[in-house]
């Protein structure tokens, strides 16, 4: 029996709704009788038939693909794709096999599309990068995926930005751990990173609230020669704010003016909050009032925190001149674009 038949047959799918689904063409049939010890001619045949089935689904719409996700899996998997450098995977053809595959938590058919797409003239998207870390989800041992990461490394030599979207692509996909597990074996291995690998870290180790091993990459950024940028210092004083060390947010906050880094809103936000929170009104205002002389508009997230706070510490009428000038100022109070700004550099 072919290896395409064996495939065909646990998963039961009928020519009829191929044709319904993808439109296979009818030179396709022949493979189910071909050998799996095929002579070149033959192996020749297969080659072409395979070519003309991906086109086929390339033009096919996304939800076909889709549907069909298990059939892709299993005519990949049957012709060893890794090994076929006659066959070439565009992006589409590339995220619908991920998806099959991530769908069946299949790292080896993961990881050889993956590569297969690395090895293209395109690098692999964001989409792909989180289709490939979906697959690992209910995998708890890491060696197969360090050791991808390992081979990615050295097969790329402009990698960072790639193992960047793999390490967010994990985090983004709640897999946060594996995540950090990349970050320390790029480090043991001295691999290449930069300034957006650690503060895509950053904000991992402050999402999970590790603020102790977040203080301690910051620092360890800093003595490997990376200057922390506004994200970086943001992402830092916002961890530390969730969890109320509201005493590192302000040392951290005069060492990023100490360096020349102006804060912005997102700065500020936090700080405001979290002065707030302590019951520190005093701060709360200072550091509104500041953010207001550096030209930095306050939005109505702001007004409404720190009115808030006023009031639980007892200054009523303080609270209600806050008030009043935020409904003043309601056509110039920055908006979710503001915000929205600072987060796509973060991610990029």
């Amino acid at each position: 029996m072919s290896i395409v038949a064996r495939c065909f047959s646990p998963i039961q799918f009928h020519l009829s709704r191929l044709h319904l689904f993808l439109q296979l063409p009818l030179s396709f049939k022949n493979l189910m009788f071909l050998s799996t010890e095929a002579p070149p001619d033959k192996e020749r045949v297969i080659d072409e038939d395979l070519k003309e089935l991906f086109a086929t689904i390339e033009d096919a719409p996304a939800s076909n693909v889709n549907n069909n996700s298990a059939y892709i899996h299993k005519m990949c998997e049957a012709e060893n794709l890794s090994n076929d450098k006659n066959i070439s995977l565009t992006p589409n053809m590339c995220n619908a096999i991920l998806v099959g595959a991530s769908q069946k938590n299949d790292i080896n058919l993961s990881c050889q599309v993956f590569k297969k797409s690395l090895l293209s003239s395109k690098s692999p998207s964001a989409t792909s990068c989180l289709n490939f870390a979906r697959a690992f989800t209910k995998v708890n041992d890491c060696k197969e995926l360090l050791r991808f990461i390992t081979e990615v490394s050295e097969i790329n030599c402009s990698s960072t930005s790639l193992i960047n979207r793999i390490i967010f692509a994990f985090a983004k996909s709640g897999q946060k751990d594996k995540a950090l597990v990349i970050f320390d074996h790029l480090k043991r291995q001295n691999y290449s990173v930069d300034l957006i690998t650690y503060n895509i870290v950053l904000d991992i180790l402050g999402c999970i609230g590790h603020v102790d091993e977040m203080v301690d990459v910051f620092e360890s950024m800093k003595d490997t020669s990376f200057d922390p940028d506004i994200v970086s210092y943001n992402t830092l004083i916002n961890g530390l704010k969730k969890v109320g060390r509201f005493d590192m947010c302000n040392v951290y906050f005069k060492e990023m003016s100490e360096n020349g880094i102006e804060p912005d809103l997102l700065t500020y936000t936090a700080l405001i909050e979290g002065f707030g929170r302590s019951g520190n009104a005093e701060e709360s205002l200072k550091c509104f009032r500041e953010m207001k002389l550096k030209g930095v508009l306050p939005s109505i997230y702001i007004y409404r925190s720190l009115t808030d706070n006023l009031n639980k510490t007892g200054k009523v009428e303080l609270a209600a001149q806050i008030l009043e000038e935020m409904n003043s100022s309601s056509t110039c109070l920055a908006g979710p674009e503001d915000f929205k700004r600072k987060r796509r550099r973060k991610n990029t």
